[in-house]
């Protein structure tokens, strides 16, 4: 054998040996715990999302994870924390809409949204609900509609704050609907929920698993769901789309990245875990009895999601003037 022969078998037999060692290496992922922010604090809906699924993955995969709260700054100082992350796979984030809103209406984030993360995998869709209070002169959607538009600017819902979901669903609404609602924002969704229970404001978007013992005690009205189907909970109420608006969504999706440039093995890895866990019979009946929707959506659709969302948020924003900045 020639010298240059051996050289190249040698080389050849060093590549082969690489490829060998990563093959093995992402085989064996995860050899630790994988930590996931979640942006809110614990004990709410996002938290037990996480938990419920990670649980689910753990009985699949045998894989074991720590979930961290990271609350702070409407959900920027988790998803920087999970961008600026190695990017082995053993950080991840579960995000919601916050993420598709922050981008569209603030200009100074320390991180590119769509450039700076992987979407795995939307695992779980909480719709909002419609409420009211019962002193509001409507029992309906389109009692409240009717209204709305005779009386503009007479009526008023609250929300958790600026830039919140149900703020920019209910904006998106009152501008599909040629409504005037006063927005009210309150810091956090317990005293937005308390002054609605009071009558001080006479409307909220809220979910199933706050509201539906309040509207079954009459302290609170059920209107409408903002999901694209009817929730098996609630099956008598309509939606929002099929009221006359249709394509209108307003949901709490919650969604797994990991840090861009994670490796397209452990990338494929947890996707197909996260996917696996989401769409298992025994989360989806866990989930529903809370009013959450299991999902378990591609990485495509999670991703075409994102770029909508942000557009969407974006328009909306030049027309009733929401910002964040």
């Amino acid at each position: 054998m020639g010298r240059l022969t051996r050289r190249s078998a040698a080389v050849l037999a060093f590549v082969g040996y690489l490829t060998i060692q990563s093959t093995q290496a992402y085989a064996a992922f995860p050899e630790r715990p994988i930590k996931v922010f979640v942006p809110f604090p614990a004990g709410g809906a996002v938290d037990l999302i996480a938990r419920l699924v990670t649980a689910r993955i753990t009985q699949e995969t045998g894989w074991s994870f720590v979930i961290e709260s990271k609350a702070g700054a409407g959900g920027i100082l988790a998803t920087d924390a999970t961008a600026k992350a190695t990017p082995d796979g053993y950080t991840l984030l579960l995000t919601t809409p916050n993420h598709t809103i922050n981008a569209a209406l603030k200009s100074n984030l320390p991180y590119d949204t769509e450039r700076d993360l992987i979407p795995l995998s939307v695992v779980a869709e909480v719709p909002e609900l419609l409420v009211s209070h019962p002193s509001a002169p409507f029992d309906t959607f389109a009692g409240f509609v009717a209204h709305a538009k005779a009386n503009p600017g007479k009526l008023n819902y609250s929300s958790a704050g600026n830039g919140t979901l149900p703020h920019v669903t209910m904006e998106l609404l009152l501008k599909l609907a040629s409504l005037k609602v006063v927005h009210v924002p309150y810091r956090g969704a317990t005293p937005a929920m308390t002054d609605l229970l009071a009558g001080v404001v006479q409307l909220k978007f809220d979910t199933y698993a706050t509201a539906n013992e309040m509207v079954a005690a009459g302290k609170l009205r059920a209107l409408a769901f903002a999901s694209a189907a009817r929730s098996k909970q609630m099956p008598q109420l309509p939606t929002i789309a099929e009221m006359g608006y249709a394509g209108y969504e307003g949901v709490l999706w919650n969604g797994l990245m990991a840090p861009a440039g994670t490796p397209k093995a452990i990338v494929d890895q947890l996707a197909a875990a996260s996917i696996s866990a989401a769409r298992s019979p025994a989360l989806g009946e866990r989930l529903m009895r809370d009013g959450i929707d299991p999902v378990g959506s591609t990485q495509d659709a999670f991703a075409q999601r994102i770029t909508r969302e942000i557009g969407q948020w974006r328009e909306l924003a030049k027309s009733v003037t929401i910002s964040l900045d």
